[in-house]
């Protein structure tokens, strides 16, 4: 179970968002709303653990995060709203080496077939500066078939994408979901999950 408990995010001198409460459990999908400056971006970087909360505190499995650290951090898959590629790398190597930075070493069979699912068979072996943006977004998102991990935090991932990987990528989701997994994530498209709870932020 994923928890926040009374979190308060300050950024400068301006506090953006006080008291925020949550609670995920296994299978389900948390997705987080609000105006621009709500602190969407920041809510999620502290559920990753790479910022923390001005008060306040985030439990996985009734064990703070700060606590829990690398524990913690091997069960998180985290892909922030920039794709993230390297220009002069390939499509497989981004993937390979993104994994790796991650923790999660693939061969490259396994590295094919993600990049084939997701769309972008025949793209292999490309610079990722070829890409169009959308490509370099499918790229980012391949991790997600290749990763073992519970849980999911996604910073707009449906950004750049035509319909049909928003539909594929809405797929992924709820496959992840049914498996036991959860996820938390921010988009200004809609998405259409059954499980899915919405976390309201507004403008301090």
């Amino acid at each position: 179970m994923l928890q926040g408990i009374n979190l308060v995010c300050v950024r400068g001198d301006r506090e953006l968002f006080q008291d925020v409460n949550f609670s995920l459990e296994a299978g389900g999908l948390m997705q987080v709303r609000g105006p621009n400056g709500s602190g969407k971006t920041s809510l999620l970087r502290m559920i990753c653990g790479l910022s923390q909360p001005a008060a306040g505190d985030i439990l996985w499995n009734g064990q703070t995060i700060r606590e829990l650290e690398n524990d913690y951090y091997a069960a998180v898959t985290y892909i922030g709203h920039l794709s993230g590629t390297k220009d002069d790398l390939t499509v497989l190597e981004n993937l390979q080496i993104s994994s790796a930075l991650a923790g999660t070493e693939i061969s490259i069979d396994r590295a094919y077939e993600a990049l084939h699912f997701i769309g972008l068979k025949g793209r292999e072996a490309l610079p990722a500066k070829v890409l169009s943006q959308g490509q370099r977004r499918r790229v980012a998102l391949a991790r997600l078939l290749v990763c073992n991990t519970p849980l999911w935090i996604l910073d707009e991932p449906l950004v750049a994408l035509d319909v049909m990987a928003v539909k594929l990528i809405q797929d992924i989701l709820e496959k992840h979901l049914r498996n036991g997994g959860m996820a938390v994530l921010t988009t200004h498209q809609e998405i259409k999950i059954s499980a899915a709870s919405i976390l309201e932020l507004q403008l301090a």
